[in-house]
C-alpha cells in the first residue's frame, strides 16, 4: 500500500514541478526535507499523533517550513498532512528522488572492491559506465569487501555485474562438482 501511496503522491509532485519548471529546485528541497525527517524523529511522531488535529499539525508545519521551502512544496506538504499520508512522507520522497534521477538519466551505482580504489581506477569505472550505459552522470559509492580476494561488483539498480575472484572460484568449485569421474 505504502509503494502505491508514494508512486501517487511522488507522481503529482514530479508532474507539478515539471509544469513549474522548478524539477530541480523541488528536487533539492525534497532531499533536505527527507534528511529532515530522517533527523528529527520527534517531528514524525509529533506529525503521526493521532490526538493531535490536523490543523495544528498544519500550523507546526508552516512555522518550521516557510521561507525554507517553496510555496508549491510547502503546500504539497500541508496537502500530504490533510490527506493524512504524513506517514509515508519519507517514501514519497523516495520515488520523487529516483523518478527525477531516471528522468535526468542519473544512475545510482554502487562498486565493491576487494580493496580501495585509488582516484584514477575511480575515474576509470566511471568512464566505463557512462559508456556502456545510457547515463548522462553517475552517483557512484564505492565499499570494500576484502572476501571478493580481486575484482569488483557493481550494482546498478537491481542489475548486478560480479567480476569478484571470489565468484569465479565458486563458479569453478560448481562446474568441478558437475564432473562425474569414469
Amino acid at each position: 500500500m505504502a509503494k502505491l501511496v508514494s508512486k501517487v503522491y511522488g507522481d503529482a509532485l514530479f508532474e507539478e514541478a515539471m509544469e513549474k519548471n522548478v524539477l530541480s529546485q523541488w528536487y533539492e528541497e525534497i532531499g533536505a526535507l527527507r534528511t529532515i525527517f530522517l533527523e528529527n524523529p520527534d517531528l514524525a511522531q509529533f506529525l503521526n499523533h493521532p490526538q493531535i488535529i490536523k490543523e495544528e499539525k498544519k500550523k507546526v508545519v508552516e512555522a518550521i517550513f516557510s521561507g525554507k521551502l517553496s510555496d508549491g512544496l510547502l503546500g504539497f506538504l500541508v496537502t500530504v498532512i490533510e490527506k493524512g499520508r504524513q506517514n509515508d512522507m519519507i517514501p514519497i520522497c523516495d520515488y520523487f528522488t529516483d523518478r527525477v534521477k531516471a528522468y535526468k538519466k542519473i544512475g545510482v551505482v554502487q562498486v565493491t572492491s576487494a580493496l580501495p580504489l585509488s582516484g584514477d581506477q575511480k575515474k576509470r569505472v566511471e568512464d566505463r559506465l557512462l559508456e556502456t550505459t545510457g547515463f548522462v552522470s553517475l552517483e557512484i559509492g564505492y565499499s570494500v569487501d576484502p572476501y571478493l580476494l580481486g575484482g569488483l561488483v557493481i550494482r546498478i539498480g537491481d542489475r548486478v555485474v560480479d567480476s569478484s575472484i571470489k565468484t569465479r572460484l565458486e563458479e569453478i568449485r560448481r562446474d568441478l562438482m558437475k564432473l562425474q569421474l569414469a
